[in-house]
């Protein structure tokens, strides 16, 4: 069996990544196989639409494969930094995809699971979606292209999202514009049926449900305000002297890495001005090149994936000590290994 495969039927090229055990984690070759994929369907007019799931019954992604990663980095590699500019080339590809790109984004999808999903045509949530970017809890920053999608979210809820790591239903995500549809998932037979007769919109009015009132659309109130503010310090201020889930939510932001918030704050600022989600994605290079070469990195998978004891050792251990050197560090151009976008 494939960690990847691939199948063309009635028309839809549909790409199931298989490696449930993993919770379907992408790994250099699934993403070289993907890319290959979308260019041979691109000009074959067998294929006029295409449809992205996750084998078993968990989700459809839960990211790269950290292990693999956290190895790399140890051992000074570079296999992580060539795997990064090939997903965030596949980032690209996708959104600009010219045929339908269907997305089931049905339960958990993270981080790279994102990015081959948020960014295409047709983006489908269920009731059973858990969406997150959880980057700061292992020291690393919101990429494949997230921080160009969060930054874009209604008010603040997506600086909320990325600070805390909190996990988007689906109905969250379409409030947010992370997905545009919702499918209850025992209805996901029934839109897979229809998509082998009809064109993905035909078959989505079919099968699509208003979805519930989003939770964390009737918080926004005070997240708009505590998240407005211009400093991690000052959100975190805010968030002490609001209620019970403003109080939460700033707990959930103290456990992560200081330098990590910082990053990722200015990160989104930054990204909600930029024009296009290549500019982004060539950010997020930048600032993962900078993060794979920390401590802080391998720390943050040690603590919450290898051993475990979800009791990371930050260094800089608080806000205080992150300056504005070590924050701007991470967007420094990176000369002649700068991302080069889709074409090579």
């Amino acid at each position: 069996m494939s960690d990847v495969e691939f199948l063309v039927h009635s028309g839809i090229g549909r790409i199931t990544l298989n490696r449930p055990r993993a919770l379907n984690a992408l790994t250099h070759d699934m993403v070289r196989a993907i890319t290959a994929h979308l260019d041979r369907w691109r000009d074959d007019p067998g294929v006029r639409a295409v449809l992205v799931e996750g084998a078993g019954e968990r989700g459809l992604c839960a990211g790269g494969d950290i292990r693999s990663i956290y190895e790399d980095a140890r051992a000074g590699g570079t296999a992580t930094l060539e795997f990064w500019a090939d997903e965030y080339r596949l980032n690209a590809a996708i959104a600009r995809y010219p045929k339908p790109y269907v997305a089931i984004m049905d339960g958990l999808v993270m981080g790279g699971g994102v990015g081959v999903s948020a960014h295409g045509s047709h983006r489908v949530a269920t009731n059973r979606s858990r969406i997150a970017m959880p980057e700061v809890g292992i020291g690393f920053v919101p990429d494949v292209g997230g921080t160009y999608l969060l930054s874009r979210t209604p008010g603040e809820l997506g600086t909320h999202a990325a600070l805390t790591t909190a996990q988007l239903s689906g109905a969250d995500a379409v409030h947010c514009g992370l997905a545009d549809f919702f499918v209850p998932a025992d209805r996901l037979p029934d839109l897979f049926d229809a998509l082998a007769t009809r064109t993905p919109d035909s078959a989505l009015a079919l099968v699509a449900e208003t979805p519930p009132p989003s939770a964390l659309a009737a918080e926004a109130a005070w997240i708009d305000h505590c998240y407005a503010a211009d400093t991690v310090e000052e959100i975190l201020g805010r968030l002490r002297d609001g209620g019970e889930a403003a109080v939460a939510a700033a707990k959930e932001i103290e456990s992560k890495s200081p330098a990590a918030l910082k990053v990722t704050l200015r990160a989104l600022r930054t990204a909600a001005t930029l024009p296009d989600l290549e500019s982004v994605l060539a950010q997020e290079y930048r600032i993962s090149h900078r993060a794979f070469g920390s401590a802080e990195f391998t720390e943050g998978i040690r603590a919450q994936v290898i051993d475990k004891d979800r009791s990371p050792r930050w260094h800089p251990a608080t806000l205080a000590e992150v300056d504005a050197d070590l924050v701007g560090s991470y967007f420094a151009a990176l000369g002649d290994e700068e991302w080069t976008g889709v074409a090579r």
